[in-house]
């Protein structure tokens, strides 16, 4: 049945209405939580493939973004990877407009400061709050643009509506719901505990207006029979006024990109006991380490590979959680020199090198670097204009590499092709984009004396793109197969023909037998998301209240 547009009219539910900045704007309806974490990001990409789903246009929008994890338009523009997920649910190509600002912190009190796609300056706090007020106008412009070509908009706030100290500045929770005209769902997360409480502690804080423009609650991630919170939910909407609009399950294995790198390290594999003893069940895995970077960047770049069924990918932040891996993969990071640092610190960076030379010496295995990765394995990182801790480090000392970090951001979608010294096969072609402020050149220094003689002048570009520009440089062994190498390409383990090939030579390298291989898509996942959340929501309420029908 099509959707037909209504006008609002009291619910009956004992509160009022919001009214819309304008009449022509669309109708939208806002995703606010009760604490960070709570499931906003995957709930708006719910709601945007449901909406879409009924034949609606429907885009996301999410005024401002703190996140690491972040994204290259096919414009060259970079923008959070929530709102490119959201996007993705609503068929729609990924666009700066959706997420007009985004901050990738450096620090714990500074951040790169990105607004529609282009990064405006490294700030402190202090130095955003007085930056605040031409955010707010680029945010203004940026979703009156994208909302007039639009029947309905989902947008997404940030942490809680309710951070009383932050309201005065606030740009993504009710005062953009304000320009918005947005009716607001208040999202808890029932499986942390205090989720009721959470509900009614951020009624009690917010003022009157904003209390009327929440129009329902959400509790989300339960597990168990819902029933038995009946009696709960009917005496919080005594006290408050506000119906539930359901209780979301707890979706288990949801192969969909996490908005940060701290709800990717939960999902993933834990270090295993001390002396790296593997579960015997797990025997015939293939074991890829991934280090803990304090600032790890673009997780989204392993989501592929932890969804491989006969992968376990595992975080480390210790040595001896090291184990004894097939393959170890350094991800990107925002403050590269800080991130050696900790590697240095915790006995890490000897482990990589340990088995480095191991992968060189017994021809098998690999160590790959991506992007901040990549900069890592070589001898060194210059930051002459202290974008991230300024000075020079010494690298992992793997590759003969320098890197040079500037003030001009690279920033582009790429297509190239993967050398066979990767996989074993023919060239590969890869697909991805790239997010880096370095430039990398092989230099003239000695590497690692734990290598093999003769290891550097072995060391090749593996990855070039379509013009035949470097992406990437590995060190071969005497076979000529890549044990070290690296690349700037962000998104490559999502291309299926070279993941697979890759995984296969590493399963081949260490007598393991072949195991079956995951095609890697968002559709199926974001339709398993969409189906679970219609189940769980009294959609026609919402739709009735956003005046729709």
């Amino acid at each position: 049945m099509g959707l037909k547009k209504l006008q609002p009219s009291a619910s009956g539910q004992g509160h009022a209405q919001p009214s819309r900045q304008s009449s022509v704007q669309p109708p939208a309806l806002m995703v606010q939580g009760t604490c960070s974490n709570a499931g906003k990001s995957l709930l708006a990409a719910a709601l945007c493939r449901l909406l879409a789903r009924r034949g609606l246009r429907v885009a996301p929008f999410k005024a401002q973004n703190m996140a690491l994890n972040s994204f290259v338009t096919s414009d060259g523009k970079e923008m959070g990877r929530a709102q490119v997920l959201q996007a993705a649910a609503c068929g729609l190509a990924p666009d700066v407009r959706m997420n007009p600002v985004l901050l990738k912190p450096t620090s714990n009190t500074g951040s790169q400061v990105i607004v529609l796609g282009e990064p405006v300056g490294q700030m402190r706090v202090g130095e955003y709050l007085r930056y605040k007020p031409t955010a707010w106008k680029a945010v203004r412009r940026a979703y009156d643009s994208l909302a007039a070509g639009m029947d309905v908009m989902v947008l997404e706030g940030a942490g809680s509506p309710a951070e009383i100290n932050l309201k005065a500045h606030d740009i993504v929770n009710m005062r953009m719901a304000r320009h918005a005209g947005a009716l607001v769902a208040l999202v808890a997360d029932i499986d942390r505990g205090g989720a009721f409480a959470a509900l009614a502690g951020t009624m009690a804080l917010l003022t009157r207006a904003e209390r009327c423009r929440v129009g329902g609650f959400i509790l989300n991630k339960f597990r168990g029979d819902a029933s038995l919170l009946d009696p709960a939910l009917a005496m919080l909407q005594r006290r408050t006024g506000k119906p539930f609009w359901g209780v979301v399950p707890m979706l288990e294995n949801l192969r969909l990109p996490e908005e940060d790198s701290v709800s990717f390290k939960q999902g993933l594999t834990p270090g295993l006991h001390a002396g790296g003893h593997a579960d015997p069940a797990e025997a015939g895995l293939l074991d890829i380490v991934v280090p803990d970077l304090p600032h790890l960047s673009n997780a989204t770049d392993l989501d592929a590979l932890r969804d491989e069924p006969g992968v376990r990918l595992r975080i480390v932040r210790s040595a001896e959680h090291w184990g004894a891996p097939h393959a170890v993969i350094l991800a990107g990071s925002r403050n590269t020199v800080d991130d050696l640092r900790f590697l240095q610190r915790s006995g890490l960076a000897q482990c990589v090198r340990d088995f480095a030379c191991q992968c060189q010496q017994l021809g098998r295995g690999a160590v790959v670097g991506i992007c901040g990765g990549l900069q890592m394995l070589g001898a060194e990182i210059a930051d002459p204009l202290g974008l991230e801790e300024g000075g020079c480090e010494p690298g992992l000392g793997l590759l003969p590499l320098g890197t040079r970090l500037l003030a001009a951001k690279r920033l582009r979608r790429t297509c190239g092709w993967a050398h066979p010294c990767l996989t074993g096969l023919e060239r590969q072609s890869v697909c991805g984009y790239e997010i880096h402020h370095g430039q990398t050149a092989l230099v003239s220094v000695d590497i690692s004396p734990d290598l093999p003689a003769g290891a550097k002048t072995s060391v090749r570009v593996v990855m070039a793109d379509s013009e035949e520009q470097p992406l990437g440089w590995g060190l071969c062994d005497a076979q000529g197969r890549a044990r070290v190498w690296g690349s700037y390409l962000h998104g490559l383990f999502d291309v299926d023909g070279f993941r697979h090939a890759f995984l296969q030579s590493l399963r081949h390298d260490a007598g393991l037998p072949a195991a079956p291989l995951a095609s890697y898509g968002l559709g199926p996942e974001l339709d398993r998301l969409a189906d679970a959340v219609e189940d769980a929501l009294d959609m026609p309420a919402i739709l009735a209240q956003l005046g729709l029908a």
